[in-house]
């Protein structure tokens, strides 16, 4: 582990950016963008489109490291490169912390849950994610109900992976979303942090995790979890909330700072110019930094 980086992620000031829509996301994204799907023929073209879009977002000299800390990547994009360096290389070479998506997607709802799916090829990811000098990674799972056995494996199947990346020499985040939707959401976030704690008090001392965690309904809700000595940084998702009301509601969370996806791009568009792009993002940037750091009295 990179000591400079965990400290890095630990202190910094800033947010971390989320680049990581993979393949089932990535038509969307893309067509959020300005590219529509008749301007691809293949999957690899899709790739390579995307790809684009994250080299423009990275290159920018909006795309910072005094504003962002970490970056979460694609394995696709952490397996091409910007300017001649693999992804993970330039984001590192420009301070920013590179972090791999490492899930396979989500099972059928079950218990009012979303597990991850199986993963029998990690140890191979991790592998290669080590060898293109990744920090840490992340991976998501799904809370649609109030249902404490099936919020209880999610914990439990999040934590079990985790340990195998940490062996693996990575600092895993842990993205259990509550679904900003969900009936009962203060009620799953209240129990959601209690199940956390539980795996975490097993911890070692030397098994260090991240969390990625819905912005809680009542504010400071992650405190503890904020506060464990086995966590680096407790940072937020946006949900499906617009970037104001995710900003917004940021604001009122000590301590928690951002990892936004579609918070952060969707403003972006293929036919901007570069001027335009670059004045955009960083307004966006702007606008998510001063939600992560400056807080409400």
């Amino acid at each position: 582990m990179n000591k400079e980086q965990l400290e890095k992620i630990k202190t910094g000031k800033g947010f971390i950016a989320a680049l990581d829509q993979s393949g089932g996301s990535t038509p969307k994204a893309l067509k959020d963008y300005g590219v529509t799907e008749d301007q691809y023929n293949s999957e690899d073209e899709m790739f390579n489109l995307v790809h684009d879009m994250r080299t423009r977002i990275v290159a920018s000299p909006a795309f910072t490291s005094d504003k962002i800390v970490g970056a979460i990547l694609f394995e696709q994009t952490m397996d091409r490169t910007v300017d001649g360096k693999y992804t993970g290389n330039y984001l590192a070479d420009k301070g920013i912390v590179p972090f791999l998506k490492v899930d396979k997607g989500l099972d059928e709802q079950k218990d009012g849950v979303q597990l991850m799916k199986p993963m029998p090829e990690l140890d191979s990811l991790l592998s290669r994610a080590n060898e293109r000098n990744i920090f840490g990674t992340k991976m998501r799972s799904n809370i649609l109900e109030l249902n404490k056995d099936g919020i209880d494996l999610v914990v439990k199947q999040q934590f079990d992976v985790a340990k195998q990346i940490i062996a693996a020499g990575l600092v895993p985040i842990i993205e259990p979303e509550v679904n900003i939707n969900a009936e009962n959401k203060a009620d799953i976030e209240a129990y959601l942090a209690d199940s956390i704690l539980t795996e975490l008090n097993k911890l070692n001392d030397d098994q260090l995790v991240m969390l990625k965690l819905t912005i809680p309904t009542n504010p400071n809700q992650y405190q503890t979890l904020i506060n464990h000595q086995n966590v680096v940084r407790v940072v937020a998702l946006s949900g499906g909330y617009s970037r104001d009301e995710a900003n917004n509601l940021l604001k009122a969370n000590d301590g928690l700072i951002a990892s936004f996806s579609r918070a952060l791009i969707s403003d972006l568009n293929v036919n901007q110019s570069d001027e335009e792009f670059d004045r955009i993002l960083g307004e966006t940037i702007e606008s998510i930094y001063d939600a992560s750091v400056n807080k409400n009295a």
